[in-house]
């Protein structure tokens, strides 16, 4: 069993209730409140501009050119998708100010590497990739046909075969970042990973409450 196989079995209560969300459920079904939209698109946003140094970083961490390239344009693409995320849905992000989950989330990822594994944070950064994934099959398929959906133009963006790509290439990386790990680095591999999948169900359901600073 390769790693990603274990961590996806591992977390399939996770995924389940990322699917349960409201948040989630509202989107396939189009009838999201409009501001609670706005407000993830906002979150996201901010998420992004982290995440992207946080592959930044990757890259510079990593031996491989290969593995350096896919990590360096990974991290332009967040920028891009940011850029386009305000100028579509978010009118002034300068006045957004990240949620307590979308804080804490890129903080943790950021942490990882610091740590001294490449492995380890490369394992932290998957769950973005493969559950944004697993979230845009779940709404295309519950969505059915997006004519005339309300959020149809956005749903349709998970559907990108570019992105599938790079989902496939993130995982081969932490695949054979396992197969040289020992046991000690396989469980905080695991670790990292659990929590990423955790931080992404806290980011959907911080939308749903419109998440704020509580003092």
């Amino acid at each position: 069993m390769t790693f990603t196989t274990d961590a996806w079995a591992r977390t399939a209560d996770v995924r389940s209730a990322i699917d349960e969300l409201p948040f989630v459920q509202g989107l396939a079904d189009g009838t999201l409140e409009r501001e609670r939209f706005t407000y993830y698109m906002a979150q996201d946003a901010l998420y992004l501009a982290d995440y992207g140094r946080v592959l930044a970083t990757l890259a510079g961490q990593a031996t491989d050119p290969d593995e350096m390239l896919f990590w360096a344009e990974s991290a332009r693409t967040t920028v891009v998708v940011e850029r386009e995320l305000h100028g579509a849905h978010v009118a002034d992000l300068a006045a957004a100010r990240r949620s307590p989950s979308c804080l804490a989330y890129t903080s943790y990822l950021s942490s990882l590497t610091t740590q001294g594994s490449y492995a380890v944070a490369a394992a932290g950064v998957l769950p973005c990739f493969w559950i944004y994934q697993d979230v845009g099959d779940h709404l295309l398929s519950q969505a059915g046909s997006l004519d005339g959906h309300t959020y149809g133009d956005w749903i349709g963006m998970y559907s990108d075969e570019e992105f599938a790509a790079s989902v496939g290439r993130a995982k081969a990386i932490v695949d054979r970042c396992a197969e040289g790990a020992d046991d000690a680095t396989m469980e905080r591999m695991h670790e990292a990973y659990s929590t990423a999948a955790r931080y992404e169900w806290m980011f959907w359901d911080a939308a749903w409450r419109r998440e704020t600073w509580p003092v």
